[in-house]
């Protein structure tokens, strides 16, 4: 299973929970997930709520995942583009393989990822599900 600490989690609850990316107060380069250097060489930024929707540039099935997702496989991966313009690898949601296709629009979901075993912590976050 997965071992992460609780408070560093707890930490990266915003980014991952919301959708929280930064801005680059430079140039205004909008960055997911948040980052210590922009491209144009500063390290100056505001956090960046993004609005969660985007277009599916491209998409796989996984069969055989690692073990903390086994009893969800199959499932969906996606790259998502927000349209903000940052790209993001991300499950898909609510949908099979032959639902999907390259340009469809998508929207964030607050889903389950998995749980640490029987008395472990349930992990959450942000996957991608067809907007309709």
């Amino acid at each position: 299973m997965f071992r992460t600490s609780p408070i560093l989690r707890w930490r990266k609850y915003d980014e991952r929970y919301n959708l929280v990316g930064v801005k680059c107060e430079k140039c205004g380069k909008l960055y997911y997930p948040k980052v210590a250097l922009c491209s144009c060489g500063s390290s100056k930024f505001t956090n960046h709520k993004f609005k969660g929707e985007g277009t599916l540039l491209s998409y796989t099935e996984v069969s055989s995942g690692p073990e903390a997702f086994a009893e969800h496989s199959p499932y969906c991966l996606g790259i998502v583009q927000l349209e903000e313009g940052p790209k993001i690898t991300a499950q898909l949601a609510d949908c099979k393989l032959e639902d999907l296709k390259i340009g469809l629009k998508v929207q964030a979901s607050f889903r389950k990822f998995y749980d640490s075993g029987e008395k472990g912590s349930i992990h959450y976050g942000t996957k991608f599900t067809p907007k309709f």
